[in-house]
């Protein structure tokens, strides 16, 4: 009878020091399922707190947020184009918080917590990039592209697919570098003799490498690691990175103003920089370039000196009004003109 109560109170106090970790709730805006769920998973493991996961594009789930200002219903928002962190930041939808752990980052993620006051840090780096599908290419007998402007070309009419940045993050990185490779005006015009090549604006940034890789569409926008990614598994595509030069993203990581479990975000917060943290990533297969400069890099990561990169203007393209006034412009100039 003493045995069985005291294996009673015993399963009780488990129970209740399980309990007593709380719980964490996790936006994730990384397409790859197996990624948010590894880096959920990975963070119960070292904390035993609970975590549910939110997977949403990176532009609906910053709608979300806003949405739940007021009463926020999340406790960490975690991967997406750093542009959309630093407007949220902007609007005060995001807490303060400076993790000891950001000593540990490379230059260009530790600038991403600079520019925005601590509210914002880097978890992993993404290049955009093309990807294409090369049987597709060589049944239709179509010429690789090496540059933004050989998308123009006729022979690419419906070959083409890009992605919506009101909704996809990645979308949003390359208007705002082709903006800034082009000039404003001049890259308007661009899109606008792009718009009679696209077959589709899809909804998320993974859309068009997804529809790449089946061989739906001939080329996509996309960022280097997702066609790297495909690669690896065994798809027939290949990447460009064309010659005028390419932005990248921080993808980036941020406690929600208001939550619930702040200790919890915040302990989260500092975990995600660690090393081993960044490495889920690597061991799920996805071959974005992790922040902390500690992380052992596969063959697969690429060296950015060996990629002509823009000085992509992070601060200028994810204030509020920039971003707004883009967004508007290209809804307006693009996705509403006919083809």
């Amino acid at each position: 009878m003493i045995c069985r109560m005291f294996a009673g109170f015993a399963a009780l106090f488990l129970a209740s020091a399980a309990l007593a970790q709380g719980t964490l709730a996790m936006y994730c805006s990384s397409p790859d399922t197996a990624w948010c769920q590894g880096v959920a998973i990975g963070f119960e493991k070292v904390t035993g707190i609970k975590v549910s996961v939110t997977q949403k594009a990176t532009g609906e789930l910053f709608a979300q947020i806003k949405a739940e200002a007021n009463s926020p219903k999340g406790d960490i928002w975690w991967a997406g184009p750093g542009d959309a962190f630093l407007q949220a930041a902007g609007e005060g939808l995001l807490e303060t918080y400076k993790s000891p752990n950001l000593d540990q980052l490379h230059d260009w993620a530790r600038r991403e917590a600079e520019v925005s006051n601590y509210r914002v840090a880097g978890v992993y780096g993404g290049i955009l990039a093309l990807g294409y599908n090369t049987e597709v290419f060589e049944r239709r007998k179509l010429p690789v592209p090496k540059c933004w402007v050989d998308l123009i070309s006729p022979v690419y009419k419906g070959e083409v697919m890009l992605s919506n940045p009101n909704s996809s993050g990645t979308a949003y990185m390359m208007l705002a570098s082709l903006v800034q490779v082009f000039g404003e005006d001049e890259a308007f015009k661009y899109m606008k003799a792009l718009n009679a090549n696209v077959n589709q604006y899809a909804r998320s940034g993974i859309g068009p490498m997804t529809a790449v890789t089946r061989g739906e569409t001939g080329i996509g926008s996309t960022v280097l690691h997702g066609v790297i990614n495909e690669i690896v598994r065994g798809f027939p595509v290949k990447a460009i990175l064309p010659c005028e030069g390419v932005g990248y993203e921080v993808g980036s990581m941020a406690i929600l103003k208001g939550a619930r479990n702040l200790d919890n975000a915040k302990k989260f917060f500092d975990w995600a920089l660690t090393p081993e943290a960044q490495k889920i990533g690597l061991d799920v297969g996805e071959y974005a370039i992790p922040t902390n400069r500690n992380v052992k890099l596969p063959p697969q990561v690429p060296n950015l000196a060996d990629i002509k990169l823009i000085n992509y203007d992070s601060a200028r393209y994810g204030s509020t009004a920039e971003r707004k006034r883009l967004l508007e412009r290209w809804e307006k100039d693009i996705n509403a003109a006919p083809k």
